[in-house]
């Protein structure tokens, strides 16, 4: 009985190390070029901030993106997402090999601009000034869809 209780924690340790694995695989589609369009627009509700997090890095890795230990998703090189948030703080997470993180306080109507960079590895953080997130996500990247709560990633 006692080999039994042993192994059940080692079963779960197991699965949950399958499970961050498959989210390090995620496959998250790539917006309508409408939305890329709309989003572009930089506007805010006057109720929510919006968060721009792009990437523009060459690194390979996937940054599978959380925001409040919500699944946000899989961040790639030239791409962003958009999240609006109730005003207030945040906790901004990367996973590649890492566990990078960023706490971001914010207010309604604002939208704020945050660089993510993978390198060797390691999720790095940025907020950056407002002119220069719009400029950068205008000229180079694509907006990814954001993963619906409880949506499951997909293989590739």
């Amino acid at each position: 009985m006692r080999s039994g209780a042993t192994a059940y924690p080692a079963f779960l340790l197991a699965v949950l190390a399958l499970l961050a694995a498959l989210a390090g695989c995620a496959s998250t589609p790539q917006a309508s070029a409408q939305r890329d369009a709309d989003a572009k627009r930089f506007g805010s509700a006057p109720a929510t901030a919006a968060v721009y997090v792009y990437r523009v890095d060459n690194a390979r890795e996937d940054s599978v993106l959380w925001i409040d230990g919500r699944l946000i998703g899989a961040t790639l090189p030239r791409t962003y997402f958009r999240v609006h948030l109730e005003p207030g703080r945040h906790w901004l997470t990367g996973y590649v090999a890492d566990n990078g993180r960023m706490v971001l306080e914010t207010r309604p109507g604002k939208a704020y601009f945050v660089e993510l960079n993978v390198v060797t590895g390691q999720s790095h953080f940025r907020l950056v000034p407002d002119e220069t997130g719009q400029k950068v996500v205008t000229n180079c990247c694509s907006l990814m869809e954001n993963w619906a709560p409880g949506q499951r990633p997909l293989l590739r």
